[in-house]
Order: structure tokens, then sequence, then C-alpha cells
């Protein structure tokens, strides 16, 4: 067993990460790759209209809101998203999450840990 206490973990600005557009993307890795062979477990925190560009999974993801609004979509369809939603996104399927403009927006996103991304715009 592993217990990771809260006051030990260190946030990431990933803004710079070709994924990200629009606004600072904070991450706070809760299960890594280092911990996990199974998983990897991380709050995204997206301030003030932050969002990921449209990309897809090659497992399946699963995003659970935190806090604020947010927003995931396909290139067909945007759906709002707040505090206690959660979204499963398909492997393989496109799209894109963050926050509405103006708004900052939390989501745990829960991931296989050998899970690829690749980004498509």
């Amino acid at each position: 067993m592993k217990v990771m206490k809260a006051v030990d973990r260190d946030e990431v600005d990933n803004s710079h990460r070709d994924i990200f557009e629009g606004g600072q993307v904070v991450m706070n890795p809760l299960i890594d790759g280092d911990d996990s062979e199974s998983y990897r477990f991380n709050v995204v925190n997206f301030r003030g209209g932050a969002r990921t560009k449209f990309h897809t999974h090659s497992c399946d993801q699963v995003l659970y809101a935190t806090s604020g609004k947010g927003f995931v979509g396909t290139r067909d369809e945007e759906v709002e998203i707040t505090t206690g939603d959660t979204a499963l996104i398909p492997a393989g399927e496109v799209h894109r999450h963050g926050a509405n403009h103006g708004e900052d927006f939390s989501h745990i996103s829960l991931q296989t840990a050998h899970c690829t991304t690749e980004v498509l715009e």
C-alpha cells in the first residue's frame, strides 16, 4: 500500500504542452506511471477558458468534474459539465475538454498507464 499525502504533491504547470491552448493549465498528478502499472490519475485545473485541442487517446478516458463550469465535446457536439458530472470518452473518439470562456474548471482524469494521446490540430 502507498498513501500519497496532498501536502507532498506538487502542482505542475503544463500550459506549454502542445495539447493545451487558451490559458494556464495546472496538473496535480495523483497516481502516475511511477506509482501504478495500470493507471494514471490526475487533477487538471483549467484557468480562465483554457482547454485542450482536439485529440484522441488509445484507451478510454474518464473525466470527473470537481469544480467550476467546463465542457467536453466532439467535432459535432459540445456538452457543459459541472461539479459532480462524469464523462466517458471511448478510445479513439476525437474530443476536447476544458473551461468555458472566462471560467476556471477542474476535473479528475483517469486513463490506463500506457495510454497514448494524439493531438489533431
